[in-house]
C-alpha cells in the first residue's frame, strides 16, 4: 500500500510536532524532578536538625510576613506529611517522564520507518 507523497508529509510533519512537544515536555518535567528532589533534600535536612532539638526546644515556622511558635513533634510531623506528599509527586513526574520519553522515542521510529519506506 502506498500513501500519496502530500499525505505522507503531512503525516511527517504531524509526528515531528508531536516529537518536539514531547521533547519540550521532557525538559520541563525534569526541571520539575530535580526542583522537587532539592524540596526533599531541604526537608530531609531541616528533620536531621529537627531530630536533634530537645522536645521542649522553641521552634518557629513562617506564616506570611511573620513567625509562629509550634512543638517540635508537631513541626516534625508537619515534615513528614510533607515529605511523602513530595515523594509521591516525584513519582508521578518520573512515571510522566517516562511515557513522554517513549512517546518521542516511537514518533521519531515512525518518522524514519516512513522515510526509509519511500
Amino acid at each position: 500500500m502506498s500513501i500519496p507523497n502530500e499525505a505522507l508529509q503531512k503525516l511527517v510533519h504531524e509526528i515531528e510536532s508531536q516529537a518536539l512537544v514531547a521533547q519540550q515536555q521532557i525538559g520541563l518535567t525534569k526541571s520539575q524532578v530535580a526542583s522537587k528532589q532539592r524540596e526533599q533534600r531541604l526537608i530531609k535536612l531541616t528533620l536531621g536538625e529537627v531530630s536533634s532539638l530537645p522536645e521542649d526546644a522553641v521552634v518557629y515556622e513562617g506564616v506570611g510576613k511573620m513567625f509562629a511558635s509550634l512543638p517540635v513533634d508537631s513541626l516534625r510531623q508537619k515534615l513528614d506529611v510533607q515529605g511523602k506528599d513530595i515523594e509521591g509527586e516525584v513519582e508521578k513526574l518520573n512515571k510522566r517522564l517516562l511515557y513522554l520519553e517513549t512517546t518521542q522515542k516511537n514518533s521519531r521510529e515512525h518518522i524514519e520507518q516512513m522515510l526509509r519506506g519511500r
